[in-house]
């Protein structure tokens, strides 16, 4: 699940795309940019699908309800600059998930006729929504087989590797993640407890493993991290 490229493809300015004139300076109009306070959804289910947006700042939870009980059911977590709502390119119908802030939050919002338009005439746009398009269901798909065939305590490890692969930044001989996703959005994430999320971080962090806080988690042994999720 190689998350970065799934949200970036080489040459392609987005915020340039979704975000022409400077946020910064007040150039925006309504349509074009947006802002919600924490806790606010942007959109619901069975609402239309006609726009297309970029995190400018901000988190955005993305999700479904299960129409037996009405179970929330959280298929991604957002920061800035990444996409979403993108399904409304290949789906005339309303929109089947949800989007909802975990943090003031502003958006950059394209009208999908627009995008329309500009895919095609840029076939490297017309590459990054198929990777983004085609990455997220591999992901959805993988999440499944995790939930299916790996123990609660392999999906947390997992997805503790890949956050470090892909969202950390090297110290050292380390990994260090900023911005850490809180114990409930890990489980959300990967189908577990919050309660079995503090168990599996505090085990690693005793193991020296790893060590975190509110607001990082730094991995002091990758391959440990990765022999872990293996034996798990």
């Amino acid at each position: 699940m190689a998350e970065q490229s799934l949200w970036y493809v080489e040459n392609i300015d987005l915020s340039n795309i979704f975000c022409p004139k400077k946020v910064d300076m007040g150039m925006l109009g309504a349509k074009d940019h947006l802002r919600f306070e924490a806790n606010q959804y942007i959109y619901l289910p069975d609402e239309p699908a006609k726009k297309i947006f970029l995190i400018n700042e901000g988190r955005v939870k993305l999700g479904t309800y299960n129409g037996g009980d009405g179970k929330e059911v959280t298929k991604a977590i957002l920061s800035p600059g990444q996409v979403f709502g993108e399904l409304a390119l290949i789906n005339d119908d309303n929109r089947r998930d949800f989007a909802y802030t975990l943090e003031p939050t502003s958006l950059c919002v394209l009208e999908k006729g627009d995008l329309q338009s500009m895919l095609r005439e840029r076939s490297e746009l017309q590459q990054f929504f198929m990777r983004l398009i085609g990455n997220r269901t591999l992901q959805l798909e993988q999440r499944l087989e995790n939930l299916m065939f790996k123990t609660s305590r392999g999906r947390i490890v997992e997805f503790l590797h890949e956050l470090a692969l892909t969202k950390g930044r090297a110290v050292g001989y380390e990994r260090e993640v900023r911005n850490m996703l809180t114990h409930k959005e890990i489980a959300d994430l990967t189908g577990t407890s919050r309660q079995t999320v503090n168990t599996v971080l505090n085990d690693l962090r005793r193991d020296n493993v790893l060590t975190f806080d509110r607001k990082r988690m730094l991995v002091r042994d990758m391959d440990r991290l990765r022999e872990t999720d293996t034996a798990a």
